[in-house]
């Protein structure tokens, strides 16, 4: 079986060379079109091929502001070139489509098509949520991460039921083999108390400024915010300095190296999300076996009633000090927690699992 997994934006790099070499390995031929990755080479596993071909003069650029606007001009366009290569494939599955409304008029006539709901679901009735509606219509399979998220498209977007299909979220376990792991930078290493971590890119809807009114009410422990902003900061810094505890922040991209050193070093893992389905970083710190506060919203409750997380309301800061103050103060949970994330980073959420998963999906959707 021929398999494109299309990525054009390159937003989710690590998911989809996760996913492409789980398929190999499950007995797929793999190709994955994409355009490379601006913050660095991304990790390759053997067994399939890699087509850059999108966006080519935005990769030429530095700046952020100027990758968009190049990448806008070229998406149109390249959508139809890839026309062509879709041909060679029995399966079509597309990771993000970064223009909806434009994305559907402009896709492949290639049947069967998939399409993995990484977005954040928007309100059905915004003009954001029409345009997904009715390129998740154009599908013929729609790929979530969890029940919540399978519920919510069959109730909100209209998706069939018998369309949808929910398959884990891969825990990133290549992050805690890499031979050129680097150690944590020395201010940081030498670092004796609990440690909080706030890991990612740093928007709005992560609830960075929660996690911060939170780390007020707590002592005896640092918060460490890492991630590369994408928000101004200013308000961020100003909850910081009025907090009796260390905040440090490392505000810049951190490549795959780095992280196992961050991972491995936190006491406790906080997403204080105010929307979302699911979440790379969960999944990271579930590859490294980290106990976590989670938000309830989206998909985390069901990594939390696996016991590898903890769960506090959404946008309660009072809530959320409370449960952090309670695992700092209580090694013994937090052991439990940890053993239970490794068993759902083994588990339902490896890759070899998932792989099967997909194929299977992939041999009815070409028998239908």
């Amino acid at each position: 079986m021929r398999v494109q997994i299309v990525d054009p934006p390159a937003y989710t790099p690590p998911y989809d060379h996760a996913l492409c070499a789980a398929l190999t390995r499950a007995g797929a031929e793999v190709e994955l079109i994409t355009s490379r990755f601006p913050y660095g080479p991304v990790p390759r596993e053997s067994g399939y091929t890699v087509d850059e071909r999108f966006y080519g003069l935005a990769a030429r650029v530095g700046s952020a502001r100027a990758r968009r606007l190049l990448r806008a001009v070229e998406h149109g366009p390249e959508m139809l070139a890839y026309g062509r290569a879709a041909r060679d494939a029995d399966v079509v599955h597309y990771q993000w489509l970064p223009l909806p409304g434009l994305d559907r008029r402009l896709l492949p006539s290639k049947r069967p098509r998939v399409f993995t709901m990484h977005y954040r679901l928007p309100p059905p009735e915004s003009r954001l949520g029409r345009k997904l509606a009715r390129l998740l219509g154009e599908m013929d399979a729609v790929v979530v991460h969890s029940e919540h998220g399978e519920c919510r498209l069959q109730a909100a977007f209209g998706v069939p039921a018998e369309r949808l299909h929910t398959i884990p979220h891969g825990a990133f376990g290549y992050l805690t083999r890499q031979p050129d792991e680097r150690p944590l930078p020395p201010e940081l290493a030498a670092v004796e108390g609990p440690v909080i971590l706030a890991f990612g890119l740093i928007r709005p809807y992560k609830g960075t400024d929660v996690l911060l009114r939170a780390f007020r009410e707590l002592e005896g422990a640092e918060l460490w915010i890492v991630g590369m902003p994408r928000m101004p900061l200013g308000e961020l810094y100003r909850l910081a300095a009025e907090a009796p505890g260390t905040v440090r922040f490392v505000d810049r991209f951190v490549p795959d190296p780095e992280i196992p050193a961050f991972m491995r070093r936190a006491d406790l893992v906080a997403l204080p999300y105010r929307n979302i389905e699911q979440s790379g970083v969960l999944y990271t710190a579930l590859a490294f076996g980290r106990p976590m506060v989670l938000s309830a919203v989206g998909g985390f409750p069901e990594i939390a009633a696996q016991g590898a997380a903890r769960l506090v309301p959404p946008e309660d800061p009072a809530a959320l000090a409370e449960v952090l103050r309670e695992l700092l103060a209580d090694p013994a949970a937090r052991e439990r927690m940890a053993a239970a994330a490794g068993a759902v980073a083994a588990g339902p959420s490896s890759w070899e699992e998932i792989g099967r998963s997909t194929l299977e999906m992939y041999e009815g959707l070409l028998r239908r």
